[in-house]
């Protein structure tokens, strides 16, 4: 489902992603933990895609500034977030990704 809004990543963002995923398999002893890091980042680009084309609002404010904003991603038993920030009527950028359990953005 495609929205009115194009998500497009900044070069922090696709690190974080890489960053992510080379973590997973770095620690990965089987099989199916290998194929965990590719799901993993592939339900982070599809929450990211399908929620945020579409409706970038309803999600949590980081800062006072209405634009700036975080999207929870639920993954197995944690998570990751994504830091966007919402650039005129039809854009969102994703500015960094991290895992729910890091302290802060990259």
């Amino acid at each position: 489902m495609k929205g009115d809004f194009e998500v497009r990543y900044t070069d922090a963002a696709r690190d974080d992603l890489l960053r992510l995923f080379d973590f997973l398999v770095m620690h990965a002893e089987t099989v199916e933990e290998f194929d965990e890091a590719q799901l993993a980042v592939d339900t982070i680009r599809t929450a990211v895609e399908v929620q945020l084309s579409s409706s970038p609002f309803i999600f949590r404010k980081v800062t006072e500034s209405p634009f700036l904003r975080e999207l929870v991603i639920p993954f197995r038993r944690a998570g990751y977030v994504a830091l966007y920030e919402i650039e005129g009527k039809s854009t969102v950028n994703i500015l960094a990704v991290r895992h729910q359990l890091e302290d802060d953005y990259h």
